[in-house]
């Protein structure tokens, strides 16, 4: 019998659902040396959170976070909330001795962001550790495209393009979330899409974005109200709001490693549901995903002769692939879930040894930069814009 580590979450909707189903099945498919145990819920409405509780496997629930966290049968506090409320539970956390997995982006602004990564590096120092969800970093196409870069197929990088396509708000008449309301999110397409591939290609490269010529556009400025709400959804009521957060970022960017890039994301590329498109091109190779087809990575090797050489599709469903050996027999593929999972099964491993789990705070601040650095250029007219402590 392995030690319990004792999960307290904050927030029940759409990632409180992903994340629930991860932390009850990592331990079913993988052997992991702490048992994760679902203890608390946490919403605003006590009678939601009940529910909530009963639909997705909690023990118990509550609405009221700060209590929770001074509990004695808390471990790990898991942040699921809008991004406006991150930083104060996170370090409230930490301070109380938790660990933390918090969504992202780790905040809406530089200064959360410092504050958090700030106050994580004190816990460290108490064996207390904090992770940021960036969740497609487990997907085992592009842990395999992180592996190929690390061992030098595809020589030095030259080329990135990163792109977060989805349609859900095309239409003008979808109503109001908290997701379009900039006091609650920070940034629309940016933060919410945009900041997975910032931290992708960050991560599949293993350098940082150094400097940024960005663009912003917000294509409808009054939405309905709604008069009901869904995770991603809505129904449309009387009267309007206005929308302060942009519908579409684009901007060029440099790597540290001296690697040109484009960044693209939208909630408006219509027909595109949740593509996350990458293409690095190197010295030696190329790599190509999208995540409307997970389960497999393009590779260009240059080392081919011409007459043979093209993309390889490699369908990553392998036992020696990344993660994939502790599900499905040799071709039955992964789906959206299971990133979640292997976040899960990394957190728990680094805990257990006492490590500090990846991506940190520190990473998600870095990624908070670049989001901030964006938003600066697009006000000044694309100027270029280095990124604040960026190597």
């Amino acid at each position: 019998m392995t030690t319990p580590l004792r999960v307290a979450m904050v927030g029940h909707a759409f990632m409180g659902a992903a994340h629930s189903h991860a932390w009850r099945t990592a331990p079913r498919f993988f052997d992991l040396p702490l048992t994760p145990e679902l203890a608390v819920v946490v919403g605003r409405d006590a009678d939601r959170a009940a529910a909530a509780a009963d639909r997705l496997g909690w023990a118990d629930s509550a609405s009221d976070w700060r209590e929770v966290i001074a509990r004695d049968d808390v471990d790990l506090v898991d942040v699921c909330t809008p991004g406006d409320t991150h930083a104060e539970i996170a370090i409230a956390a930490l301070e109380a001795g938790k660990h933390v997995l918090c969504e992202k982006p780790l905040a809406n602004s530089v200064a959360e962001a410092q504050a958090m990564a700030d106050a994580a590096a004190r816990a460290a120092e108490r064996g207390v550790f904090a992770m940021v969800g960036f969740t497609y970093r487990r997907v085992p196409a592009i842990a395999l495209a992180r592996q190929l870069v690390e061992q030098g197929r595809i020589g030095q990088v030259r080329h990135v393009r990163a792109a977060y396509l989805q349609d859900w708000i095309a239409d003008p008449q979808a109503p109001m979330s908290w997701r379009l309301e900039a006091d609650k999110a920070g940034s629309g397409a940016l933060g919410d899409i945009g900041a997975h591939v910032v931290d992708l290609t960050q991560h599949i490269l293993g350098e940082q974005i150094t400097g940024v010529a960005a663009t912003l556009e917000t294509f409808v400025k009054e939405r309905p109200l709604p008069s009901s709400a869904g995770s991603l959804s809505g129904t449309a009521g009387e009267g309007t709001g206005t929308v302060s957060v942009d519908d579409a970022a684009l901007f060029l960017a440099r790597f540290s490693g001296g690697a040109l890039a484009t960044f693209e994301a939208t909630r408006f590329a219509l027909g595109r549901k949740n593509a996350i498109r990458i293409e690095v091109n190197g010295s030696a190779g190329s790599l190509a995903f999208d995540f409307e087809d997970m389960n497999t990575l393009h590779f260009f090797d240059g080392a081919d002769p011409d007459e043979t050489a093209g993309f390889r599709r490699i369908v990553v469903t392998e036992p020696g692939h990344p993660y994939v050996g502790h599900w499905w027999p040799a071709g039955h593929g992964l789906g959206y879930e299971h990133g979640f999972t292997h976040q899960v099964v990394d957190l728990v491993h680094a805990l257990a040894e006492g490590v500090q789990p990846t991506p940190s705070f520190a990473d998600g601040l870095a990624v908070q930069r670049v989001l901030d650095a964006v938003t600066r250029s697009a006000a000044d007219n694309s100027t270029y814009t280095p990124i604040p402590g960026a190597f």
